[in-house]
């Protein structure tokens, strides 16, 4: 167990640093553009995230999305329209809740989806070109693991 002491302290500040850099740099809007370009797909990029948080928590209902990528209920509500009228989901009726209708990724989306998965492979390749594999597994074993406490802290 860690305790809270200068070290500690110092590594929390950079992290939490490197974080808020992380979380700039994935919430910039010309990422999602480069990456839809990347993919050679048609896609309003204000969709993108939805229909990538779809398919990985799907079936879901607009609250949650909404709750997920931290947009307002209403415009994801909107969205999730838009996404159904191009018959990248589909929403059904749930059978808890007949009032909630989660969203499903159909075969369209998944197809859309796998080719942004694609085109993300690609250009992580380029960023990760000078690691060597013991320090990716490292890397994404311990931000699994951090990723995993931050989401059972207080759950």
């Amino acid at each position: 167990m860690l305790s809270i002491g200068h070290t500690v302290s110092k590594e929390i500040s950079q992290l939490h640093n490197t974080l808020i850099d992380l979380v700039g740099f994935m919430n910039r809007p010309q990422r999602d553009t480069a990456l839809i370009q990347e993919a050679g797909i048609s896609l309003d990029r204000a969709l993108f995230p939805l229909l990538m948080g779809i398919q990985r928590h799907g079936p879901i209902g607009v609250v949650e999305l909404a709750e997920l990528t931290g947009r307002d209920y209403t415009t994801v509500s909107r969205q999730v329209t838009k996404l159904e009228s191009l018959g990248l989901i589909a929403r059904r009726a749930s059978k808890a809740d007949k009032r909630v209708r989660p969203a499903v990724i159909t075969v369209k989306g998944r197809a859309m989806a796998a080719a942004l998965d694609e085109a993300r492979q690609r250009l992580a390749a380029e960023v990760l070109a000078n690691w060597n594999k013991k320090d990716l597994q490292d890397l994404v074993r311990l931000m699994r693991r951090f990723a995993d406490d931050l989401l059972a802290w207080r759950a």
